[in-house]
């Protein structure tokens, strides 16, 4: 499994609908990225983790877009949301024989992927969440147990709303059906 990245990970563009370098309310000079530093480098500055913003709504750019399925990921060796984890949903397709990535992101400042499954996208089925937990404690120069965690599960009724929470430590994990 590849993940990709070094000690920087500069992922998605600028919040869409913001010009180039704006986070909400937050001006980044020049830099294309929403980096979680204030004061963004031009990526000229010592290695940081650099992710995306959260998906702003379309029609007038207020707030965070709403998902019918979100996580939430703590580091619970720190007691800090874990910030900069990798992830990537998929939804098991073909009669149980193919997974299909849907998306790749990375957590914000508080954990969190916002806008992780956009409403209208979910449909019954079996999905799979599954965390760069190897590259999150390398960043931080902790050594781990396990390289990645793979939350595997069912959907089925998509109107509903679904929280998967991961609690994460170098050595072990826990996850539950939030709400």
């Amino acid at each position: 499994m590849s993940w990709g990245g070094g000690a920087a990970v500069h992922a998605a563009a600028a919040t869409p609908g913001l010009p180039r370098g704006r986070g909400p309310g937050l001006d980044r000079g020049s830099c294309p990225l929403v980096c979680l530093r204030l004061s963004c480098c031009g990526h000229k500055a010592e290695p940081h983790t650099v992710v995306p913003a959260p998906l702003m709504a379309q029609d007038r750019g207020m707030g965070p877009v709403s998902s019918p399925l979100t996580t939430h990921v703590l580091d619970t060796a720190s007691g800090l949301p874990a910030q900069g984890l990798g992830l990537r949903l998929s939804r098991l397709e073909d009669h149980g024989q193919q997974w299909t990535e849907l998306r790749t992101s990375y957590t914000d400042h508080d954990g969190r992927c916002p806008g992780l499954l956009p409403a209208g996208q979910m449909k019954a089925g079996t999905y799979k969440l599954s965390f760069d937990t190897a590259g999150y404690w390398k960043q931080r120069g902790q050594e781990s147990f396990y390289p990645y965690v793979e939350v595997v599960f069912t959907i089925g009724n998509e109107t509903h709303k679904f929280h998967v929470p991961l609690l994460l430590s170098p050595w072990s994990y826990t996850t539950y059906r939030g709400s």
